[in-house]
């Protein structure tokens, strides 16, 4: 059984077996979810409301999930950290961070590609004003 497991891991890509159409269409809704869960396809929302549930977002990014983390249910001091620090980890990690909204960033790890770029108003009205005084969460 153990071996098994190992020919699944070390196994070259040209002899990983390949579901036909009929198996493809026939996986069900719990099988997809398991295996999503194995390989880390899933988008995780959340509103921390303190700095201590930072941990809890960089599990979500080490477990090769994408975050969307709204800010808006902390202060202005805990949001810092909480940008802080997971920089530092999708920076470890490899990944990417891109602010999507007013006080919501998405996190996501190696295995994720973004593409585009989100603008809000405030950035068009506020290009070419270098004022470092107003952070907006």
């Amino acid at each position: 059984m153990a071996l098994n497991k190992l020919k699944k891991i070390f196994m070259d890509e040209e002899e990983a077996p390949t579901l036909s159409e009929e198996e493809y269409y026939n996986v069900s809704e719990n099988d997809a979810l398991n295996e999503a869960e194995k390989t880390g396809n899933k988008m995780i929302l959340l509103e921390p409301r303190a700095y201590s549930e930072s941990q809890q977002i960089a599990d979500h990014l080490k477990n090769r999930n994408s975050v969307v983390v709204n800010l808006k249910r902390v202060t202005s001091a805990q949001a810092k950290r909480i940008i802080d620090f997971l920089s530092g980890c999708v920076y470890s990690i490899g990944g990417t961070m891109q602010k999507i909204g007013v006080g919501i960033y998405l996190c996501t790890p190696k295995n994720v590609n973004i593409q585009g770029k989100i603008t809000d108003d405030n950035e068009k009205a506020d290009k070419g004003k270098n004022n470092e005084d107003e952070i907006d969460w």
